[in-house]
């Protein structure tokens, strides 16, 4: 992994460099170095012993620019079995641009059930080469910049599509991603690599993310089975089952904005 790191700074104010940016507008961010931007400050609120992180929804309120941003993040909702938290970005002039929720829950004291064939993760040859997932309009690019993607099942174009990611690059200079930044980070991948659309003529942008985690997951690879449905009249939604190599971690959701360019 490069010492090179996403975002640059601490104590609540960081620089999000060029390996931030996403491939909508040169300008702003992909929507997972955000979340993971925003998951590090998540984790680092105190905790009760055996609480874990259960669930994360971030609502993209407007573009995240590269540059200078503030960070925040609070329990809202203290507790010994389940805490609230929430936390935003801001731009210097306090604009918000993402706001979040993370919910934790302490972990279950039952034995494993409801486990089956799913949990079985796709096959991990993501050691090899493999063309990428789409054409980068613009570099630098968080994706394949900032972490890399390698495609192991489905076609552009069809809807479904399943794809291994790796972090080659630090979320903050100095810092080792944890499991849940590095999670966060690729979830946010679903409506792409599972793109139905023609990304020349339109847009599918996802103004929120929802990721559900079932367990921390291990290693440094990450993986998504991802589905994209527009239906006609209605709301385009990605969906994502979530993997690391041992098994299922979890799943994320995201709303799309569909739209001609």
């Amino acid at each position: 992994m490069s010492a090179q790191g996403v975002f640059t700074g601490k104590d609540g104010r960081f620089v999000a460099s060029e390996l931030a940016r996403g491939p909508w507008d040169t300008g702003a961010q992909h929507g997972g170095a955000a979340a993971a931007l925003l998951m590090r400050e998540f984790e680092r609120l105190p905790a009760a012993d055996g609480l874990m992180i259960a669930r994360v929804t971030y609502e993209l309120l407007r573009p995240v620019p590269l540059g200078e941003l503030v960070v925040e993040a609070s329990v809202v909702r203290p507790g010994r079995r389940v805490q609230l938290l929430e936390g935003s970005i801001a731009t210097p002039d306090g604009t918000e641009v993402v706001r979040a929720r993370a919910l934790r829950v302490s972990r279950a004291r039952a034995p494993s059930a409801g486990s089956g064939d799913t949990d079985v993760p796709p096959p991990p040859n993501y050691a090899d080469e493999s063309p990428p997932p789409f054409v980068p309009p613009h570099r630098p690019l968080f994706a394949p910049d900032a972490i890399e993607v390698r495609v192991v099942a489905g076609e552009l174009g069809t809807g479904a599509r399943t794809a291994w990611f790796r972090l080659r690059a630090q979320i903050v200079a100095g810092e080792q991603p944890t499991p849940l930044q590095r999670l966060v980070a690729a979830a946010d991948f679903g409506n792409g690599i599972s793109a139905v659309l023609d990304w020349n003529r339109y847009m599918f942008i996802n103004p929120d993310l929802t990721v559900y985690v079932e367990r921390s997951p291990v290693g440094e690879w990450i993986c998504l089975e991802a589905r994209t449905m527009i239906p006609e009249g209605g709301v385009g939604m990605a969906e994502s089952v979530l993997y690391d190599r041992q098994g299922r971690v979890g799943r994320a959701v995201q709303a799309l904005l569909v739209a001609p360019r």
